[in-house]
């Protein structure tokens, strides 16, 4: 099993994101995912910028793919993705069917992110035919429906599957801006206001019980889901690879984790300030101990 480095879900400065990949290129790390999926108005690298990063960790012997944006408002969103699915020789991750569309249209292979809603085996049959090479399940399923859909991996023309096992979940995206707004700032206005918020903003219920966190346009889970103590499980059923979404601080102190756990190695125990609910079919934010969600 590879374990993959998802595409940074926050805004950070272009000096932070540069030291960081610096460092993924000595890291445990099979995949790289590069770009911008959030929001387009974060454009402290350009694409030239990330192209050059990923030349870096290619020479350093990892896969890099190119991830676009998950919610397009705009003419040059559109075109912007379409450069992209354009000039990326290996994969691209789209995360919105527009992607789809384009790099099937130019018979190139691509991923699917989180943010397409692939729930079963048909669908992933029927875009394999299109040049799809990985889909990452969407990180509200968990164990009983991924196992459905893996008893007809044989059906799935090579198709890899990929799991969002680290960070905070990808729930939602919005035509407005939940960040800005905080600030009473309108949207095409907002002084870009998330990069001072280099892991979103902590979002909490009137009981004080922490629920979301915002990030921009974008709706997260309020923890980081960890999904640690099921990777041998994940590698029974089939699956190719583990992705772990950067966190501002400790990002390959968790991929040391996960590939000692691939190794079979024992790890440190992780407490409730994680969630894995979806995984063991519970609501997303719950935490179960290790020996509460073994399978039945």
């Amino acid at each position: 099993m590879k374990i993959s480095l998802g595409p940074i879900q926050f805004f950070w400065s272009a000096e932070k994101i540069k030291a960081f990949y610096q460092s993924v290129e000595t890291a445990p790390v099979d995949i790289v995912y590069l770009g911008e999926t959030v929001c387009s108005k974060r454009r402290e690298l350009r694409l030239a910028d990330w192209q050059e990063i990923g030349r870096s960790l290619e020479a350093a012997g990892k896969e890099v793919v190119y991830s676009t944006l998950a919610l397009v408002e705009a003419e040059s969103e559109l075109k912007m993705m379409d450069r992209i699915c354009r000039e990326s020789e290996g994969l691209v991750e789209a995360n919105d069917y527009a992607g789809v569309q384009m790099r099937a249209e130019k018979q190139l292979g691509y991923v699917t992110g989180p943010a397409i809603n692939l729930y079963n085996a048909e669908s992933i049959k029927r875009l394999a035919k299109t040049g799809l090479k990985r889909w990452v399940m969407p990180v509200e399923l968990g164990r009983e429906a991924l196992e459905g859909i893996l008893e007809h991996k044989p059906e799935f023309m090579g198709v890899e599957t990929e799991v969002f096992v680290f960070g905070h979940m990808p729930l939602a995206f919005s035509a407005r801006c939940f960040t800005a707004r905080n600030f009473d700032l309108p949207k095409d206005d907002c002084q870009l206001k998330c990069l001072d918020f280099p892991e979103g903003m902590a979002l909490s219920s009137k009981e004080d019980e922490l629920l979301f966190t915002v990030n921009g346009i974008q709706t997260m889970s309020g923890v980081p889901v960890n999904y640690l103590s099921f990777v041998e499980e994940m590698t029974h059923m089939g699956v190719d690879i583990i992705r772990v979404s950067p966190i501002a601080e400790g990002t390959l102190d968790v991929v040391d984790q996960f590939k000692k756990a691939l190794k079979g190695e024992l790890v440190a125990s992780t407490s409730s300030d994680f969630a894995n609910g979806f995984w063991t079919g519970d609501s997303g934010m719950e935490w179960k101990t290790q020996a509460e969600t073994l399978h039945p």
